[in-house]
């Protein structure tokens, strides 16, 4: 595994699904260290958090916003 990242940190706004979720894999992946935000889906944020953690990094899920702030 190549840890290009190794030491960097990573902010990803929309990260517990989708595109967002495979950039925090992706990033995790190279060793960035993961901060994500997410609505209303704890459950797939922590899915999120729990794979990149199991790639070596550190995580971490932050809960933003309300829709009805939309």
């Amino acid at each position: 595994m190549n840890h290009t990242l190794k030491n960097k940190r990573a902010l990803i706004t929309g990260g517990s699904r989708g595109i967002g979720a495979a950039i925090v894999k992706r990033l995790a992946s190279v060793g960035a260290d993961i901060a994500l935000t997410y609505t209303s889906s704890p459950n797939q944020a922590n899915e999120v958090v729990q794979a990149a953690e199991a790639l070596g990094v550190q995580a971490l899920a932050i809960q933003t916003g309300h829709k009805s702030f939309y």
